[in-house]
């Protein structure tokens, strides 16, 4: 019996379509039902399903009076702000690509994608750096009198057709830019059964910001697509507060990565949920152990997603169909995904990498600008994840590590080749190595190994990493050798890497 899950299909995507007012088709018959709650311990900002409609088609048409046409790319450089989904929204309703992207990169981060983007706009707030464009640019402050502006019509094509770019870091070491047709949002119906359990009457808390890709699908788009509300926190909302901001709002459904759930744990006061039914993890692997903690503290469940960038989740445990106890979860009803070799699906029980149909309506379209890496994550039917596993009879999927070294930093996916290729430049460094290290149980961090000219200190790449990478890829341990562990080919061996890495006991040079 090979690894092979096939179950189902979902209907074709309509067409003509539109991937916004797909997400907002509940705006008229729903006009005063609160789609979103920006919330705190004790308080609420509220905006109906009519009010984020109203923004949307305002500033999307504000996007056309620029001189803005169906296909130019808007690049995204807001905070953790209620603008940001907006704005997002606004561009896919007349048919522009927006690129949304962390606001934690730097000025040589963001004039990169400007280079490979060429944007027709950036929509920017202050203090968040924008590099050096050379298009129209818009001010946060300018989307105000937009809103409340005449309103565009939401313009339908094909419903393959480009909708968003989303970046990912490549496993050549180069931040890739991930093409999504709108039918993407067609295909999280998916996740609904399957993992998430939502529905029209559910509040969603969700403990990521409004700026992350995460809480953008999870926890904005698809409650709205199903006239559900979605609850934000209020940015720098403290930790501990988290618990009693899920009672005091009611939520039903509450999502965070892993490390969230495991400091709401380290709480001695963390109460009781009576309104929540589950709780959703997805951006890392979640640990048996703290599921279970989880479940004894609360009552709840976690159920786990796996997923990325070109392809959202697909595996998942579902409400009350829980995968076998550590795994992964299984594929989503309508998914088509096996665990494959050179030569095929490999036997029930082998590891192999997890592949997905190359037919899979939510996987992505390609790279952008990058046909040749695009070509080399297919094989014959199938798209590669770089993620190996292992399948029991029952689907069950048992995570087995990263078939590229790809690290993972508190939910972002980090290639350590573009750490590297960013630290190479520093003076005086002569090698480095980056690899993720478990510095305590479920606890892993970015550390950088390092040969280098006296001067150079754990200070000066501290310091050189934050003029050059985003605050998720910088290292958080920097630890000084004598020569890199390579292999018989001379290549970089990360694994003796993560053997190899000593506590801060040993006196060495780290954080």
């Amino acid at each position: 019996m090979l690894s092979v899950f096939d179950k189902g299909a979902l209907p074709p995507c309509p067409a003509p379509f539109n991937m916004a007012q797909y997400v907002l088709r509940h705006a008229a018959d729903l006009s005063e039902k609160t789609a979103l709650s920006v919330v705190s311990k004790g308080s609420a900002e509220n905006y109906s399903f009519g009010e984020i409609e109203s923004a949307v088609l305002g500033i999307a048409q504000g996007f056309l009076d620029l001189g803005l046409t169906a296909g130019d790319l808007v690049l995204i450089r807001l905070g953790n702000t209620v603008d940001f989904p907006i704005t997002y929204l606004a561009a896919l309703a007349v048919g522009l690509v927006p690129v949304p992207t962390s606001s934690l990169l730097t000025d040589r981060e963001v004039d990169k994608m400007l280079d490979e983007l060429k944007p027709a706009l950036v929509v920017h707030a202050p203090g968040i750096a924008i590099g050096n464009p050379e298009c129209l640019c818009l001010a946060q402050s300018n989307l105000v009198p937009l809103k409340s502006g005449p309103k565009a019509q939401y313009q339908l094509g094909d419903p393959n057709r480009l909708a968003y770019i989303v970046y990912t870091s490549g496993t050549s070491g180069q931040p890739r830019a991930v093409m999504h047709a709108h039918r993407a949002i067609w295909a999280r119906q998916m996740m609904f059964e399957d993992w998430t359990g939502l529905s029209k009457t559910d509040r969603l808390l969700h403990a990521g910001a409004f700026n992350w890709t995460f809480t953008l699908g999870t926890g904005l788009m698809d409650p709205w697509s199903l006239g559900a509300t979605s609850l934000i926190l209020e940015p720098d909302t403290d930790i501990n507060e988290i618990g009693g901001i899920l009672n005091t709002h009611q939520a039903t459904l509450f999502a965070a990565v892993p490390g969230i759930f495991r400091k709401l744990l380290h709480s001695k006061d963390l109460p009781s949920f009576p309104a929540l039914r589950h709780a959703l993890s997805a951006g890392e692997k979640l640990s048996e152990p703290l599921r279970e903690q989880w479940n004894i503290r609360t009552g709840t469940d976690i159920l786990e997603a796996f997923g990325m960038s070109e392809c959202s989740t697909f595996v998942s445990h579902a409400p009350g169909r829980r995968a076998a106890e550590g795994a992964l979860g299984r594929p989503q009803t309508g998914r088509h995904v096996a665990l494959i070799n050179d030569t095929g699906p490999v036997p029930i029980g082998e590891t192999g990498q997890v592949a997905v149909s190359k037919d899979d309506p939510g996987l992505m379209l390609g790279y952008l600008n990058a046909p040749e890496e695009t070509q080399h994550r297919f094989q014959g039917d199938w798209f590669l994840t770089g993620d190996l596993g292992c399948m029991d009879e029952d689907g069950s999927i048992h995570y087995e590590g990263r078939a590229d070294d790809m690290m993972n930093a508190g939910g972002f996916r980090v290639s350590p080749l573009e750490v590297e290729h960013a630290l190479a430049a520093c003076p005086g460094l002569q090698q480095i190595g980056v690899t993720d290290v478990e510095v305590k149980a479920d606890t892993h961090l970015i550390a950088a190994f390092y040969v280098a000219d006296e001067n150079v200190t754990q200070a000066t790449l501290e310091t050189f990493a934050k003029d050059t990478l985003a605050r998720y890829k910088q290292p958080r341990i920097y630890q000084r050798v004598d020569v890199l562990p390579t292999n018989a080919n001379g290549k970089l061996n990360r694994k003796r890497l993560r053997a190899e890495y000593k506590a801060p006991s040993n006196g060495s040079d780290q954080t």
